[in-house]
């Protein structure tokens, strides 16, 4: 059996010895259980629209292939490699949001994909690691002198970002955004009273937002009062979750798959609940869980401020699509289309996700030339 040794400086070998094996673990049980999900929830869903039974286990797998070494060949990448590809990444994403009234597909009313053949690109699922990084190299450029003006341009940048996404409309991927904001100005050192300004103002964008938008009043209304409109999907969400007990109805003997349109995306969670039952679904959350913690605990043992908020921001920003999902699964949210990171169906998901865990992966690496423990932690001031 071959065996590597710590002089053989291959890309590899280096990879290996420097990245975080419980971080590059998860991530793998994660896709794992995504295709093992999707393999017993997708075949119904596929019958229902007239395709072949295994055709979206099929497109699974294909674009796990294309994520394993996407993962992979980020993570072997440094701090100046990633803000270089952050930027790119959200540049490029960037023009598709611009573009995308024009040339967008609309489905269910709303214009978010861009048509590639056989492959639709949903440039805002891309957006959201290169917004995160960009927004980590202009806030480790703060310093008391400057920490208004350079606050203001990512407050600027953000505001694009999320008028952009108001427009599709995406209000999930735009509460992702803001929520993303608000958590890098605070890791910044941000004073408290701009967090608070903040949040006020984004909550009065949403009561603004529940006035004036039919689709959001709806769901919120849905949500609080469930017998003033149709809760068919998170009726069946519930029960699914309820008839999985504690060891689930067995593989293959769930029911919410052949009659829920989206379980095997954004209802995957109430799926694997129904089939594999409430120890399977604490695997998933566990598996969550240890990415956020480990990568939040290896942001602290940098002394470099943009691997610090990149890699805080990441993982923060993963987790809380995690909490969204789950949260719609079991009502503790109103209705989103927002997909469990790594175990939902879809392209774009999987591969912006693959990017997003390469980019942990890479900052959290162990680099003997340039990690100390930062006893100051993330944030460096405040007030």
């Amino acid at each position: 059996m071959m065996k590597l040794a710590r002089t053989d400086r291959s890309a590899w070998t280096e990879l290996m010895f420097t990245v975080d094996k419980g971080i590059l673990l998860c991530v793998f049980l994660l896709m794992a259980a995504g295709l093992l999900v999707g393999l017993v929830a997708s075949p119904a869903v596929a019958e229902r629209l007239h395709l072949e039974p295994l055709h979206f286990f099929i497109r699974q797998f294909t674009f796990m292939l294309v994520a394993i070494p996407l993962i992979l060949g980020i993570a072997l990448l440094d701090a100046t490699a990633i803000r270089r590809l952050g930027f790119v990444i959200f540049a490029v994403a960037f023009v598709g949001l611009l573009i995308l009234p024009f040339v967008g597909m609309d489905i269910k009313g709303a214009t978010r994909w861009i048509s590639l053949g056989s492959f639709s690109l949903q440039p805002s699922e891309f957006l959201k690691p290169g917004f995160i990084v960009v927004l980590a190299a202009i806030f480790a450029s703060v310093t008391e002198q400057n920490r208004k003006q350079i606050s203001l341009i990512a407050a600027a940048i953000t505001g694009l970002v999320v008028m952009m996404l108001v427009r599709q409309p995406d209000f999930g991927q735009t509460s992702l955004i803001a929520a993303s904001f608000v958590i890098m100005l605070l890791l910044s050192g941000a004073p408290r009273r701009w967090i608070i300004t903040l949040m006020t103002i984004g909550a009065g964008l949403s009561v603004a937002a529940y006035i004036t938008v039919d689709h959001v009043r709806t769901r919120v209304e849905t949500w609080l009062h469930p017998g003033s409109g149709d809760t068919y999907q998170i009726d069946l969400s519930l029960d699914a979750i309820a008839r999985g007990g504690v060891t689930g109805q067995g593989l293959g003997e769930g029911r919410i798959k052949h009659v829920l349109p989206d379980a095997h995306t954004d209802f995957i969670f109430a799926a694997t609940a129904e089939e594999f039952g409430l120890f399977a679904c604490l695997a998933l959350m566990t598996l969550f869980s240890t990415i956020i913690w480990r990568g939040l605990a290896r942001s602290l043992e940098t002394i470099d401020p943009f691997t610090q908020l990149a890699t805080a921001g990441l993982v923060s920003l993963f987790g809380l699509q995690a909490i969204v999902n789950i949260g719609v699964n079991m009502k503790v949210l109103p209705t989103k289309g927002m997909t469990l990171p790594l175990v939902s169906y879809g392209g774009s998901s999987l591969l912006a996700l693959a990017i997003t865990s390469g980019m942990i992966l890479a900052l959290t690496r162990k680099r003997a030339a340039s990690r100390a423990v930062s006893h100051a932690g993330l944030v460096r001031g405040g007030g």
